[in-house]
């Protein structure tokens, strides 16, 4: 296998962040029809956004709480909901400043606008478990400037001090008479007054919503059914769509008989699309059964990625002849390495892994001559826009895009490819089509998490103390894959035909401030908090051809496992407690330390259990987030029977205990359903798992008791939705082999 020169669909590209007095970060203006809208840049956009009203009277809001005179508040969601909880999250923040209950402000999701890009990727993602962090500062403040311009417009009403008076639950009260006015009736009044200077923020004990025990906002939507996610979509007059795809990875149609299958009943169209043959039929039925009677013949790529065991010894192969590129380097390994006493060394692979996620790739498209309506699931709207407009005679300002809840997203709907497939077959037939990927489909057609190979070595001195590390990465870059849609929704201005040019710029220029580096390969490894004399590491890039992108927590899912059970080995090459060792390394590191500490403490390290009961810890910090876990385990039979995890969490200011609960809840279950089962192999480049049978799925009666920790902290709020995943791994390998003798350097992890 020759390494991959496929160019395919930044990590995380960023934009600059530009910017902005406080008069520009919040406007307010008023109407005749008693609205007050406050218009925000939020996250440091960098642009003002202007309210638009629209003939039927009703608000396109672009990043905008609106508060209307009969009392309604209505705030637009920019990052989307995919059960992590942004919903909830983002809303009480605008809550506890504007002084009305979470739950009495209606939420509508986004649509794609530049004014919407998350300021730590220059494009409207949701994804990186930033969502509050990047939003904890302005929506507060957009809440408190509007809360104290109703309170000066009181002000006038009553005729006393701004001092004399108080917001509260959608009202201003007069704090000796107890007499109020609601918001509703202070509108125009409130809408002459001036933006202030200074906005006055509440400090931690005046909180009443953040930090409390809150019910999500959208549970009586989930448990009713009303909730809509992109598959629950329909729209008038729509069709139903499938595709055909080679099953070949990157493979070409040759042949196939689409006169034959047009002509069965209630069969729309059988069209030639970018990605295979789609069928459009009256009903999703009539297409699977047509489908079943499509007769194609496939062209293989001569490059393809041949099996998996290829793979991993192309990998291997790119390690021995590219030592890599060197990210951290400190102090001299080669020398520490030169003067050890000793050396250990292990090597790590980790197979490529689908995202799974419980509700299919599916989009409604309706592309008309001037416009393009498309109602999906994305986690990038903007992105959605530009392969809309790829397959399309349209504009990237003519493709509409209305979000809906997600049914799982792990990073796997920040890929915008079933979004351009609808659109082309849309665009091809003139007529809306509604296409819905079947399980088989989204499993042997994803952007999986990449498969990757690590090489580590560490130099003990005659001290028996660790005086080198050294630790190569082998495994692909996400951005190679893809810069190809990121790169024309960073610059919307640029024409189609200049598409190309800027992801191949975006390839060309990683690593300066137009494409910064992508740091997915080795994110988690060269921030590696333990106190070593020398530290060196290393990514080797090595792309098979197979499709790639975001997976829950990135790199750190790879990355955590390697380096944490290397420091397991350490701990047991120089005789050392597992948990004492990594306290020795992190003096320097006291958050990380702090769980550490609590998670020994709440999960009882080191107790004498019961009979064939076993234990492994680890650490690690991803998305600013500092996490510690404890596995209890056993063996029954030739089955791992993880028991329980104990883990502890210091994320900053928490918003709602209870999402942030779920959220490790979730990721525990998602990485322990990697760590036993997790693997995507490859055989003949064909992808070999179809379905739940073959790429299975933790069952409910497999879930261990799970208890977490939250450090109470007032620092700035730090990501949730993905940290509690990195440590699972590690700290079951180290269970494992207290369990075996044995170390499990591959996942998922097999008995022998």
């Amino acid at each position: 296998m020759k390494q991959s020169t496929h160019q395919a669909k930044p990590s995380k590209g960023y934009l600059e962040s530009m910017l902005t007095t406080r008069r520009n970060l919040i406007k307010v203006s008023g109407t005749a029809a008693g609205s007050f809208t406050v218009a925000a840049s939020l996250a440091g956009c960098g642009a003002l956004v202007n309210r638009e009203i629209q003939e039927s009277g009703d608000w396109e809001a672009n990043a905008w709480l609106t508060l209307q005179a009969d009392g309604t508040v209505t705030f637009t969601l920019d990052r989307v909901e995919m059960g992590q909880g942004t919903y909830t999250g983002l809303t009480t923040l605008l809550a506890e400043e504007l002084e009305v209950r979470p739950d009495h402000i209606e939420i509508i999701f986004a649509g794609a606008d530049t004014v919407y890009r998350n300021p730590d990727y220059g494009l409207q993602l949701t994804g990186g478990s930033n969502s509050i962090s990047t939003s904890w500062g302005p929506l507060r403040e957009i809440g408190a400037t509007a809360r104290q311009m109703l309170v000066a417009a009181a002000a006038e009403v009553f005729q006393v001090p701004e001092t004399y008076l108080h917001a509260s639950e959608g009202k201003v009260v007069h704090s000796a008479s107890g007499k109020s006015i609601t918001y509703g009736d202070l509108l125009k009044l409130a809408a002459q007054q001036s933006v202030p200077d200074e906005i006055a923020l509440k400090t931690p004990e005046q909180y009443k919503y953040i930090g409390k025990q809150n019910a999500r906002l959208d549970n009586i939507q989930k448990v009713t059914g009303t909730a809509n996610y992109g598959i629950d979509s329909v729209r008038a007059g729509m069709k139903h769509a499938v595709i055909a795809r080679s099953p070949y990875i990157g493979g070409t149609l040759v042949s196939h008989n689409a006169d034959q299958v047009r002509k069965m009943k209630g069969i729309q169209a059988v069209l030639e699309v970018t990605s295979g043959v789609a069928i459009v039929a009256d009903s999703y039925w009539l297409a699977r059964k047509a489908q079943e009677a499509l007769k194609l013949e496939w062209q293989r790529t001569a490059d393809g990625p041949g099996s998996s065991s290829e793979v991993m010894k192309f990998y291997q192969q790119q390690a021995q002849e590219d030592a890599g590129d060197e990210l951290r380097d400190d102090g001299d390994f080669d020398a520490a390495r030169k003067e050890a006493s000793r050396v250990l060394e292990s090597s790590f692979e980790l197979p490529f892994l689908a995202h799974a996620t419980m509700e299919p790739m599916n989009c409604v498209a309706d592309v008309q001559q001037d416009r393009a309506d498309i109602w999906t699931s994305t986690q990038a709207p903007d992105l959605a826009q530009v392969v809309v407009a790829k397959v399309s005679d349209l504009s990237l300002d003519e493709v509409h895009i209305h979000n809906q809840f997600i049914g799982g997203g792990f990073g796997r709907r920040l890929s915008q490819d079933f979004i351009g497939e609808a659109a082309e077959i849309s665009f091809k037939a003139g007529i809306p089509i509604k296409l819905v990927w079947s399980r088989e489909e989204d499993t042997q057609n994803d952007f999986y998490r990449p498969a990757s190979y690590h090489r580590l070595a560490a130099a003990i001195d005659s001290e028996g103390k660790v005086s080198g590390w050294d630790h190569q990465i082998v495994c692909p870059k996400i951005m190679d894959w893809f810069i190809w849609d990121a790169a024309p929704a960073m610059f919307p201005w640029a024409p189609k035909f200049m598409y190309s040019m800027l992801g191949k710029a975006g390839l060309m220029t990683e690593g300066t401030p137009m494409t910064p580096p992508d740091k997915s390969p080795y994110e988690g490894a060269d921030d590696l908090p333990y106190a070593f004399p020398a530290l060196r590491v290393r990514h080797t890039k090595a792309d098979a051809g197979v499709p790639v992108s975001f997976w829950r927590s990135v790199g750190h899912s790879h990355n955590a496992f390697v380096t944490e059970s290397f420091v397991d080995e350490l701990a047991h090459e120089l005789g050392k407690d597992a948990y004492q060792y990594r306290r020795e390394l992190l003096a320097d590191s006291p958050r990380l330390l702090a769980v550490l500490d609590a998670v020994a403490e709440k999960g009882q390290w080191g107790r004498s259990t019961e009979d064939g009961v076993f234990q492994g810890i680890s650490a690690h910090k991803s998305f600013g987030s500092y996490v510690a876990e404890l596995v209890e385990l056993r063996i029954s039979g030739s089955e791992i029977e993880v028991l329980k995890v104990v883990c502890a969490i210091d994320c900053g200011t928490v918003i709602n205990p209870d999402i942030v609960k779920m959220q490790i809840e979730s990721c525990i279950v998602f990485g322990l359903t990697a760590a036993l089962y997790g693997e995507i192999t490859i055989a003949d480049d064909q992808i070999e798992q179809s379905n739940f049978h073959d790429y299975q799925m933790l069952r409910m009666n497999q879930i261990p008791v799970i208890e977490t920790v939250i450090i109470q902290s007032n620092e700035l709020p730090t990501g949730v939705g993905e940290p509690g995943l990195p440590p699972l791994a590690p700290a079951m390998a180290g269970a494992l082999f207290a369990a075996t003798g044995e170390r499990h350097r591959k996942m998922p992890f097999r008995l022998a």
